[in-house]
């Protein structure tokens, strides 16, 4: 993902949505980490890989966060 992605609304492929607060990395591990927000509030975190990961349900596959486009 080499575009940036803070501040950018993305729909998980189950249909919610999320806005990118911030990318930064796992203290020990150094792992990449994307820090994301749903519209109730709540915060979530996820590495950075399993963010960008394709994910394959019944026969088809889809991006896991689709970025949105700006209004």
């Amino acid at each position: 993902m080499a575009k940036a992605i803070t501040g950018r609304r993305y729909r998980h492929f189950k249909g919610n949505e999320y806005t990118v607060i911030a990318v930064g990395k796992h203290t020990e591990t150094l792992e990449e980490m994307v820090v994301y927000r749903d519209d109730d509030g709540k915060t979530w975190i996820r590495p950075k890989a399993d963010f960008e990961a394709a994910v394959t349900r019944d026969g088809k596959t889809f991006e896991r966060f689709a970025m949105l486009k700006e209004e």
